[in-house]
């Protein structure tokens, strides 16, 4: 065992299982640790949970799709802290404005109002079914994401909703980042797409682009072996 914490943060509507194959691989490389995010409802406040919980002054912070807004609220805030960051399948930008903006507002809001009437996991089984490889559908790892949808309950995504629909634009935050940074999607991640994360690296002085391939936006539980690969190499840098 290293003297190396990880913190690694879930994305919408996750938990640990979203990071219990890294967990597993990573176990000798590091002390992993995942926060939940219970009712918060903003990223400021899931990055203030996240620096007074996490179990060391310094640590190693990796973030998914969501989670990894939160992560680059915790460099804007307290850059200190990070000593590498991990984005993965993830974004910059704020709420477009106009009708790109309405109609995202619009489309989450349709899945929370199917989430109260009809519950976790129909929602979860109509919006996980464009989020991952066309080859995970119908298998026991799409189960396994639903399962972990029917966890978390309406409230909770509402709170998750009005976080993301509030976001704020992490793009300054990029160039200021100095630490080691790995940048990592999956190929046919329809949400975060390569040519995005293209730009965020560039963005970053020195950070690695990692490309999953046969992979959609849940690349640590899609392609485990090869996040866990570019994991240890980050780690290691």
């Amino acid at each position: 065992m290293t003297d190396t914490t990880l913190v690694l943060l879930p994305g919408l509507m996750c938990d640990v299982a979203v990071w219990a194959p890294q967990v597993q691989a990573l176990s000798s490389h590091a002390t992993c640790h995942v926060p939940h995010w219970g009712p918060l409802d903003s990223l400021t406040a899931m990055a203030e949970h996240v620096l007074a919980t996490a179990p060391a002054r310094t640590f190693a912070l990796a973030g998914h799709s969501m989670g990894g807004r939160v992560a680059l609220e915790v460099m804007r805030m307290a850059p200190q802290r990070v000593e590498r960051l991990a984005l993965l399948d993830t974004g910059t930008p704020a709420l477009a404005a106009g009708a790109a903006g309405a109609k995202e507002k619009a489309g989450r809001m349709e899945l929370l109002a199917l989430a109260q009437s009809s519950g976790m996991r129909t929602m979860g089984a109509q919006w996980a079914s464009g989020m991952v490889h066309p080859s995970v559908l119908g298998t026991a790892l799409f189960e396994q994401i639903l399962d972990m949808l029917e966890r978390s309950s309406p409230a909770q995504f509402a709170a998750q909703i009005h976080a993301l629909l509030n976001r704020p634009d992490a793009g300054p935050v990029l160039p200021t980042i100095t630490c080691p940074t790995l940048v990592l999607t999956g190929r046919e991640d329809l949400w975060s797409p390569p040519a995005q994360h293209e730009a965020m690296a560039q963005a970053i002085a020195g950070a690695q682009l990692g490309i999953v391939e046969q992979c959609g936006h849940m690349s640590t539980m899609e392609q485990p072996e090869a996040v866990n690969a570019a994991f240890v190499a980050w780690l290691a840098s």
